[in-house]
């Protein structure tokens, strides 16, 4: 089989990949389209295997053996990834990443009568003069 077969689908495999982690709102989604570009690396890593073992005597097969702790490396990450997630979706209620990432970084909602957003909240202010006191 020539190279340019495997290469291709890995390409359209990756490519899919990436439109789902750039597309996509649910974080388990997103963790299957990450699978899905470690799965397009696998297939480039033993077609180039195969390729270039032909060309040489003495065939040591690293890319197969590359690609067997890199499906060993995924699996880890995928039951990481999950139980970080599962967990989130029980603290939060909702896997949706945008918003995790807004409570992430602390967007508070602003009042909606005008009144002064700059000055600090009392937590704030607590916090601040806790901060203060410790240094």
């Amino acid at each position: 089989m020539h190279l340019a077969y495997p290469a291709v689908l890995s390409a359209l495999l990756f490519c899919t990949g990436l439109y789902g982690v750039l597309a996509r709102r649910n974080a388990i989604l997103v963790l299957m389209s990450v699978e899905l570009m470690l799965n397009a690396v696998n297939l480039n890593l033993v077609a180039f295997d195969v390729w270039l073992s032909r060309a040489a005597e003495e065939t040591l097969h690293s890319g197969q053996a590359l690609t067997l702790f890199t499906i060993a490396i995924a699996a880890a990450e995928i039951g990481i990834g999950l139980a970080i997630v599962l967990a989130v979706h029980r603290n939060r209620g909702t896997a949706d990443i945008d918003k995790l990432r807004d409570t992430a970084e602390g967007h508070e909602s602003h009042p909606a009568d005008g009144s002064d957003s700059d000055a600090l909240t009392a937590g704030q202010a607590d916090r601040a003069g806790k901060a203060e006191a410790s240094a």
